[in-house]
Parts: structure tokens; C-alpha cells; sequence
């Protein structure tokens, strides 16, 4: 069966008090998702510069298909600056614009999209903040592919309607219990995060979503049946990137045809074990992931 995935949107620097880190929610994804051996294409775009080609050369010596990465001539490379003053809950500063605002429609994503070996797409809020990138994703969300979203609010950088439309397009859904809180109080008083994501599920459409809780670890609502996971203690250099990690490996397992206990448990390993290392891009040992918390 054909498993492809294209990853759709940004790609930046994270720039924190003592260095720079590769970032950028879908490319983190991407990265995880090619060292847990899935088939990935990275859909996004870099300024012509330093960064850019820096990023461009990290993702080469991974292996990480970035054929249909585009280089912008006028838009610089993205770039975060991180508030790690909390590093259980760090604040992003993130630049506009960047050049994967800016993300064309391109005869090469369109024939890969189409493409029967490719049956998933990930994308998230950041990535429509711009006119031309949203215009590019409502594009590929035309087709038959199953539609993962990351929902990834930073404000200023969302909308109700944006939110809204993004939820109507999606088949998984991934948030956290803070924006789980957010949306789901537009419609309902909040109660509990069960109830709240039973509506969500009810009022869009969405078999599958999965909720990071941090250090309380995580909730999956699949197949109308809630699991539970616990949280892993892990010593927490910074939580950039957890939550990339985590999708990845809820991802991968789901190719995979684990049950959905199990793709849990294993996202929320990988998800622990990238908080234990600086930024959301780290290099580790795939056989490390199972080995925490124990």
C-alpha cells in the first residue's frame, strides 16, 4: 500500500538567546517522520541566502527529499525568536513575512500530490497566514489524500474563520489542551477535555484527534473509543519541537497498522525524548525512543 506524505509549510531558524536551531513545525515533522522511515516530501520555500542553504544542506545530509522545496529571490528565510525564559512553555516572536509565506502552486507538488503513492498530507495554521501559501494549500487539499492537521495556533497569526475552515478539511487532528480549551469554547462552555473533543469531533467531522498534554502526557479519541497516556518524566531541555515529534510518531505508527493504544504509547515516547534534547530537530537514536520512562 502506498504510504507517501508530503509535508506542507514552514521552514525557518529558531533563534534562541545562545544560538540558532533549525525549525518550523512541518519540517520538524518531516525530519522525524524520515528518521522513523516513512517516504516524505517537504513542501516549503527559503529565501536565497545563508539560512536557506543551510537549512537546505541539513535536510540533504538526512536524506530528506527537498525537490520540492522553492527558493525565493526577494523573501528571506524564516526565522523564530524564542522566549526561553520557561523552557516547559516557551514564546515564539515569529517573522513576517518569510519565504514560505509564500509557497507557489507548482506543477511538480501538483503531479506528487496526485501521485497514487502518495496518500498523506501534513499541514497547520502558520502555513495559510499569508494569501499565496493558503491559496497553494487549498489547492492541494483538493485531493484524495487523508488530511492531517496540526492545528499549531500562534497568535497573531490565526483566525476563527481560518481555524474553522482548517478543521473542516482535516480527517486527523492534532492540538494541544490549550488550543483544544480555546476552540472548543466557541461553541461550549468547557467542561473537560473528553467532552471537548467528543464536539469537535461531532460539530467537523474528525474520526481521529489526539491531544498533547505536556507532562500529563496525552489523549486519542479514535474509532468513538478515548485512551489515555500518561505523561514521561524526562529531564526537559526545551519543549520546541516535542509536539512535531509526537505527530510523527503517531504518524509513522498509524502507517504502521498499530493499534491505536500503541500509537500512542509511541508518540508520546518520542515526543518525551525529544524535550530532552535542545530544539526540534535533534539527532537520536530511533531505539531510544521505547526507552523512556523506563
Amino acid at each position: 500500500m502506498a504510504n507517501g506524505i508530503v509535508c506542507f509549510g514552514e521552514m525557518l531558524w529558531d533563534i534562541l538567546p545562545e544560538k540558532e536551531l533549525p525549525g518550523g513545525a512541518v519540517m520538524n515533522v518531516a525530519y522525524h517522520l524520515q528518521k522513523l522511515g516513512e517516504q516524505v516530501s517537504l513542501v516549503s520555500r527559503v529565501g536565497r541566502d545563508v539560512r536557506g542553504q543551510g537549512l537546505l544542506d541539513m535536510l540533504h545530509r538526512f536524506g530528506l527529499d527537498t525537490s520540492l522545496v522553492q527558493i525565493d529571490e526577494q523573501q528571506e528565510t524564516g526565522k523564530v525568536y524564542a522566549d526561553m525564559a520557561d523552557p516547559h512553555n516557551v514564546h515564539y516572536d515569529i517573522v513576517y513575512p518569510a519565504a514560505w509565506d509564500f509557497i507557489e502552486w507548482e506543477p511538480a507538488l501538483a503531479t506528487r500530490l496526485k501521485d497514487t503513492a502518495t496518500r498523506y498530507i501534513v499541514f497547520g495554521s502558520l502555513c495559510s497566514r499569508d494569501k499565496v501559501s493558503l491559496h497553494t494549500l487549498q489547492q492541494a487539499l483538493k485531493e484524495d489524500v487523508v488530511k492531517v492537521l496540526d492545528i499549531n495556533l500562534r497568535e497573531p497569526h490565526y483566525t476563527r474563520a481560518h481555524v474553522e475552515w482548517l478543521l473542516t478539511e482535516c480527517d486527523i487532528l492534532k492540538l494541544n489542551a490549550a488550543e483544544l480549551e480555546l476552540i472548543s469554547g466557541w461553541y461550549h462552555p468547557y467542561v473537560d477535555k473528553e467532552q471537548a473533543v467528543r464536539m469537535l469531533s461531532e460539530r467537523f467531522g474528525i474520526d481521529t484527534i489526539v491531544v498533547t498534554m505536556g507532562g500529563e502526557g496525552a489523549l486519542l479519541f479514535m474509532n468513538d473509543i478515548f485512551y489515555v497516556e500518561p505523561g514521561i518524566a524526562v529531564k526537559v531541555v526545551d519543549t520546541i519541537g516535542s509536539g512535531d515529534a509526537f505527530l510523527a510518531g503517531f504518524l509513522h505508527s498509524i502507517i504502521r497498522g498499530r493499534a491505536a493504544r500503541e500509537c500512542l504509547v509511541f508518540a508520546n515516547a518520542l515526543g518525551a525524548l525529544v524535550a530532552s534534547y535542545a530544539g526540534g530537530a535533534p539527532d537520536y537514536n530511533v531505539n531510544d525512543i521505547l526507552k523512556q520512562g523506563n
